[in-house]
């Protein structure tokens, strides 16, 4: 007997359904992803901790849509920077270090790591970068001498661990360089890319990444975080490939604001209150969009069809009136009804 091939199972063929894709399903632009594109240098998050503005962002720009992705562009010099509230928060901890040296602390410092308690905060600074700064520095080596499978063991091991230290670190040790900018955005899903410290580097090389982005076809909705009006040419580009757009910024009635289809303040999405804006702005996109899809536009090509096709049945054919009229419509030129003689 002849034997047959047995049946694939049901979910052995779904990868391969989901594989085929016509041109028409690739090109086709996702309505409900979005996509955030955040000028550092023009609008870095002085206010609040870098990834509290962050998270923030992301929950405004998700009532838009699915998140798709948000990068952040930016100079060496705006990692660099500290901003007041960050200064005036080290020279208050440095002045408590002086008054603590003289007169311990009335509750002490607990080392989140190991437990121990201090009632200095520069003795909990010194011994947690003696002891627990050189036990990860340890862990990092081992993690790195490692191949294979044993990489793969040690460093689920040493997961939990790592990851106490680094929250720890976070919370006690000062960043050399700045106030950890690019690590707390890496932190809440940014991807952060630093470009070279001439005029213009960022926003050129953020409009790229916008244009790039559109061309690609897979967002529906562009935010901007930024108030350089030298963005008005890709804003205005966006919306006429049909995208939506959305700005965030301090300036109440900006160029760049104007430009776009929403505007969010920057004060709103730090607080929280931009997601109920993001939502009454989304239900007014979709009214809109439902009143374009029923609006009735006059199309004369159809009219002209329509005319050809129902000209003949107006007389009978054996009619000799109908025979003289249509000749003096045939000898006059066609023009369409809103054309005036």
């Amino acid at each position: 007997m002849a034997s047959f091939p047995c049946a694939l199972h049901p979910s052995r063929l779904l990868p391969i359904l989901c594989r085929h894709r016509t041109l028409a399903t690739a090109a086709a632009p996702s309505s409900s992803a979005v996509a955030v594109f955040w000028d550092l240098d023009n609008k870095p998050p002085n206010s609040i901790p870098p990834y509290d503005a962050a998270v923030r962002l992301h929950l405004a720009a998700a009532s838009f849509g699915r998140l798709r992705f948000s990068v952040a562009y930016a100079n060496h010099h705006a990692f660099r920077h500290l901003p007041g509230p960050v200064r005036s928060a080290r020279s208050a901890r440095r002045a408590a270090d002086r008054i603590e040296a003289a007169t311990p602390a009335p509750v002490p410092y607990l080392c989140r790591v190991c437990g121990r308690r201090f009632f200095a905060h520069a003795k909990l600074v010194h011994h947690f970068r003696q002891i627990h700064e050189r036990e990860q520095e340890k862990r990092l080596r081992r993690i790195d001498s490692a191949t294979g499978g044993r990489r793969v063991r040690l460093v689920g091991a040493l997961a939990m661990k790592m990851e106490k230290y680094e929250k720890a670190a976070r919370e006690l040790l000062i960043p050399k360089v700045g106030y950890g900018l690019a690590d707390e955005l890496r932190r809440a899903g940014v991807v952060v890319r630093t470009v070279e410290d001439r005029p213009e580097a960022a926003d050129r090389a953020l409009r790229e990444h916008m244009v790039e982005t559109m061309d690609r076809g897979k967002v529906g909705c562009l935010i901007l975080v930024s108030d350089d009006s030298g963005f008005l040419g890709v804003m205005r580009e966006a919306k006429m490939r049909c995208l939506k757009t959305v700005v965030v910024g301090d300036e109440g009635d900006g160029a760049l604001k104007r430009c776009a289809d929403a505007a969010l303040s920057w004060k709103d999405v730090v607080s929280g209150k931009a997601k109920k804006e993001a939502a009454s702005t989304v239900s007014k996109w979709k009214d809109r969009d439902l009143l374009k899809k029923l609006e009735w536009r006059y199309q004369p090509e159809e009219e002209e069809e329509e005319e050809e096709e129902g000209g003949s049945d107006v007389f009978d054919d054996d009619s000799d009136a109908g025979d003289e009229c249509l000749d003096v419509v045939a000898k006059e030129e066609k023009k369409p009804w809103w054309k005036l003689d």
